[in-house]
């Protein structure tokens, strides 16, 4: 009989951890904290969104130095010139895509732009590098200061 006891004592236990960890939190508890992100694009959604819809969205090349360009990129500039970023683009909710020659920096520009408040922010991983590898062409033209 002390088996099935024991059996039952850690059954209630167990019963007990279950229920409370499933319990609402208390009003005392911590609030969970979701940190913003961004989105990141294929070479194929980005694609698609340049022949499509090229108007909808702010396209930016943030790498330095120049080194090319994606059809129907909007604006050239610096992944680290964060003032010239957000002074260039539109409203915090605007949706935008960033990308660079590998992606680097197009996810260092988008981490600072989501910690700013922008809140529609998309990136291009493995960027120019990617797109080309991919059979795309880039595009040469002399860099906007």
């Amino acid at each position: 009989m002390s088996r099935i006891s024991h059996f039952v004592g850690v059954g209630s236990l167990l019963m007990i951890g279950i229920i409370a960890a499933c319990s609402p939190a208390t009003p005392n508890a911590p609030a969970i904290i979701v940190e913003p992100r961004y989105q990141t694009l294929t070479l194929d959604e980005f694609s698609a969104i340049l022949e499509r819809e090229p108007d909808a969205y702010t396209v930016v090349n943030v790498h330095i130095p120049y080194e090319g360009e994606v059809l129907n990129t909007d604006l050239q500039i610096a992944y680290d010139d964060v003032d010239s970023l957000t002074s260039a683009l539109p409203d915090r909710n605007a949706p935008i895509i960033l990308y660079c020659r590998s992606g680097r920096m197009s996810r260092e520009a988008s981490e600072a732009l989501v910690a700013l408040g922008y809140t529609n922010i998309s990136d291009v991983p493995g960027g120019m590098n990617a797109w080309q590898a991919s059979g795309r062409t880039l595009l040469y033209s002399e860099p906007t200061p």
